[in-house]
């Protein structure tokens, strides 16, 4: 089968492989960000290795059973045969085949089989997201003891990582700084390739941040009804509450950001992605399935439904794959080296929020096929995914620590509690929350549409190039996703109530009666502020001393604390201001 040509390579990809040919290490470590082509590069390597008869016999390990075939699959088109479907309980690798492909569970399960095989035979090893052989973890051990004596091991990351001294994953070398509380051991590649580049060489698309606020409202175990910004919540306990209210299928801010996400695959299918796809990262299946319903009730489509425990889960990836569909919903299965295309929008729909998770993810919308494709996530606008978007948009080095021991108290600074199950949730019952755009992340930093209104007007031109680079600024895609979000609104009202007398929830009808106040109160600052950037643009008057002339001449709290009169009385003095 080798007769097969090999596929051409990337730069980077040939860089790396002739770079890894000179010294022929035993080890070698390759860092490339997600969508860069790790799989090509390590089935090159794997070629020329058994083409000079250097190693004899291929395995590949990696995370899940679904990407065994996809790694089967990549191998066919390289001209390799793997086999993906030897268990634990086969003996030797079958006649006609250049190796197989296994996962960290089954190297876990049985390491002293896949131990046997590599030694029967020279093996290279492709030990996929290395990061999860953490050596304090089973994984690791197993992998330790399976292939410490093959011929070479190819290590792959799609990010950078850090370790814990006493945590050292296997076949990986350190660097080793010391701290007060311990020493520090950072993973050491023999080649990287950033986000930077790849974006530089249009191997991944460029990434357009989009975060969506919302005042969420909720009862704490005190019986007190309390609401926050997601922006402005202050604390941390009340952030995770406003976060977790926002997230329930019950309230207003999933329909209104999954509208914003269908109108984004409806303008990228009709300007030349006909196949843009979407999708919707859950914390759990309970969700996952009602947002399943939103998205059928807003956009008049069935989802796919990709969950975790479904042993139909790997087939479902592959229809959507090549299918039409617009979205699909999907809990813990689309999160590293899962391969769709077409997929160009990501709806954080899930409180994991570690930086690692965040990086699979997010990488699971950018693999350019063609020039000019842009892809768009949809944050809730809370500090830890900010943070972690900032990073990544204005790509600095940062190094993932893995998550805390079961023994631990302390948290990277950027984490909250992990997602809990359905139940036993903050010990709060979420009422109801509503959503509105914030801003984009533009080289690290928030740009608002009051920033983008100096002066500049959109044209229907102009709004066919959302996101592209160097078509619109920052500042005039927020402009126009903010102009876009009071027609979401609308849209979003009737899918909402279908949706709430489809599940039998009495709510259909309080939610627009008790809610009423404070979300018009919530409406009428946002048009406050609006109003504010509008005549501040106008003036060149900052913000704050047009907030101060508006209190005195309609005298009253801050707005953040008025009631719906008052703000009422201070948009028609901003009109009349205007």
């Amino acid at each position: 089968m080798r007769d097969t040509p090999p596929p051409r390579l990337r730069a980077w990809q040939a860089d790396a492989i002739t770079g890894y040919l000179q010294d022929l290490p035993k080890d070698y470590l390759v860092t490339a960000t997600p969508g860069a082509g790790k799989t090509t590069f390590a089935l090159a390597v794997a070629r020329h290795l058994l083409d000079r008869r250097l190693v004899q016999r291929v395995a590949v390990v990696c995370p899940t059973d679904h990407l065994r075939t996809q790694w089967a699959d990549a191998a066919a088109h390289s001209g390799l045969t793997l086999d993906p479907t030897m268990t634990n309980a086969d003996g030797p690798v079958r006649d006609g085949a250049d190796g197989y492909v296994t996962t960290y569970a089954q190297v876990a399960g049985r390491p002293a089989i896949h131990a046997a095989r590599g030694r029967t035979r020279q093996t290279l090893v492709v030990l996929d997201e290395i990061h999860h052989a953490g050596d304090g973890l089973s994984w690791g051990n197993a992998v330790a003891d399976a292939f410490d004596e093959v011929s070479r091991r190819l290590c792959l990351t799609g990010t950078p990582f850090r370790t814990r001294a006493d945590e050292r994953i296997p076949f990986v070398r350190y660097d080793i700084t010391e701290h007060a509380d311990g020493d520090m051991l950072t993973s050491l590649a023999d080649y990287t390739y950033g986000y930077r580049e790849a974006l530089a060489d249009t191997v991944v698309r460029p990434v357009v941040f989009a975060a969506y606020t919302g005042v969420s409202r909720w009862r704490n175990s005190a019986g007190e009804v309390i609401a926050a910004s997601l922006s402005e919540a202050g604390t941390k306990s009340v952030e995770a509450a406003a976060w977790q209210t926002a997230l329930d299928p019950k309230g207003g801010w999933v329909p209104h950001v999954i509208a914003a996400m269908d109108e984004r695959i409806s303008h990228l299918r009709a300007s030349g992605m006909p196949d843009a796809a979407g999708l919707l990262l859950a914390s759990d299946q309970d969700s996952a399935r009602a947002y399943a319903e939103l998205v059928r009730s807003i956009t008049g489509e069935r989802p796919a439904l990709i969950l975790s425990d479904d042993p139909k889960a790997s087939k479902k990836i592959e229809r959507f794959r090549n299918a039409a569909t617009r979205m699909a919903v999907c809990v813990r299965m689309i999160s590293e080296g899962v391969d769709i295309p077409r997929a160009a929008c990501l709806a954080w729909m899930t409180n994991y929020r570690t930086p690692l998770f965040f990086a699979q993810a997010v990488g699971r919308v950018v693999r350019a096929r063609r020039r000019g494709e842009v892809a768009t996530v949809f944050l809730p606008a809370v500090r830890p995914l900010l943070a972690l978007a900032a990073e990544m948009e204005s790509e600095r080095n940062a190094v993932v620590m893995p998550p805390a021991r079961a023994d631990e108290d302390g948290l990277d600074p950027l984490d909250l509690p992990e997602p809990a199950e359905q139940g036993s949730n903050l010990g709060i019952e979420t009422l109801d929350s509503d959503a509105s755009f914030a801003h984009v992340l533009a080289s690290g930093q928030a740009v608002t549409a009051t920033a983008g209104a100096t002066g500049y007007e959109l044209t229907v031109d102009d709004e066919e190039f959302l996101g592209l680079p160097g078509l619109l600024t920052a500042e005039q895609t927020a402009v126009l996703l903010a102009r876009r979000d009071s027609e979401l609104r609308r849209r979003v009202a009737a899918g909402r109530a279908d949706h709430l007398a489809a599940t039998g929830t009495d709510d259909a009808v309080s939610v627009e009666t008790t809610g009423v106040g404070w979300r018009r109160a919530a409406d009428l600052r946002r048009e406050v502020n609006q109003l504010v950037g509008r005549l501040a643009a106008r003036t060149g008057e900052s913000h704050a001393a047009i907030h101060s002339r508006l209190r005195r001449d309609v005298p009253g709290p801050v707005s953040a604390a008025a009631g719906v009169e008052l703000l009422e009385d201070r948009r028609d003095h901003l009109l009349g201001m205007l």
